[in-house]
């Protein structure tokens, strides 16, 4: 996917929310927006906005010296989402279809998103996910594939819906691995935030090696992509990896909400809607 006019003021926008998040300086954050606006000019339109994005946030750390702006609200997403969990838990063991309500949860979670927008109702999306039907759906299709498949590959996104994703992950209950962002950049999940969630008690976790807010199929480690170009199916969460990966061919299942008015051009699906998307229909 592209790079639209639109994600411009987007970029200038997370800016600015990440660089309050670092630091209360406010010469130091018009230093930040300034280093990052001196790159609009070389902004290709032709690469994915994760690409760019990478370029948001390197400002952040050299002027403020935080690496990870967004740790503390990580760490408030992490436990947010985990005080649902039981609760969403048993609405999975109790479902007709467990598979389809587990995807449904783990779609929700994709709400938690300081990138595109920062005030969101986990307990609201989390409950309307029970009920509300896909915008884009291509669940039958998943459910096949996860039937057949021995291994998969989970592409996580942001740190919160990893304590979702870990319910999808034991309702699937197959071989597992689970891929998460090299470096802190947003609030996307790492390592450390993967194991807060309880991730490693259900799947292996590793990084992907890239350092972008998307799965960067050329920045990504040697290993990372042996296991991309060999995994029975991927599940693809978030607008991120959808941005970086929507023309790679293969198993890929893009499940997120649509949350920014280039994506619901893109997928020609309502602002809000859920998406469970098979990358080869």
């Amino acid at each position: 996917m592209k790079t639209y006019l639109e994600c411009i003021p987007c970029f200038l926008k997370q800016a600015l929310f990440a660089a309050r998040e670092a630091t209360d300086d406010e010469r130091k954050i018009k230093l930040i927006l300034d280093a990052v606006a001196s790159h609009i000019p070389d902004i290709p339109l032709d690469s994915p906005p994760p690409q760019t994005a990478r370029l948001v946030y390197g400002p952040i750390t050299e002027i403020t010296g935080v690496s990870d702006p967004f740790r503390e609200l990580k760490e408030q997403s992490i436990q947010t989402a985990l005080r649902h969990y039981k609760k969403m838990k048993s609405a999975v063991e109790s479902s007709i279809d467990p598979l389809r309500t587990a995807a449904g949860i783990a779609i929700a979670g994709n709400v938690i998103d300081f990138g595109s927008h920062q005030h969101f109702d986990l307990e609201k999306e989390l409950t309307a996910a029970l009920e509300k039907p896909l915008a884009i759906n291509h669940y039958e299709s998943f459910r096949r594939s996860i039937e057949k498949a021995r291994t998969i590959l989970y592409l996580g996104d942001n740190a919160g819906e990893t304590v979702l994703d870990r319910i999808l992950i034991e309702t699937i209950g197959k071989d597992t691995i689970y891929a998460v962002r090299d470096i802190p950049i947003i609030n996307d999940a790492t390592l450390e935030d993967a194991r807060k969630s309880g991730l490693d008690s259900v799947a292996r976790i590793m990084s992907s090696g890239c350092d972008a807010p998307g799965t960067i199929l050329d920045r990504c480690s040697p290993e990372f992509m042996e296991i991309f170009r060999t995994a029975d199916v991927i599940i693809s969460k978030g607008q991120g990896n959808l941005e970086c990966l929507s023309d790679e061919p293969g198993p890929i299942f893009f499940l997120l909400k649509v949350k920014c008015p280039v994506i619901v051009r893109n997928l020609g699906a309502p602002k809000g809607g859920m998406i469970l998307k098979d990358a080869r229909l």
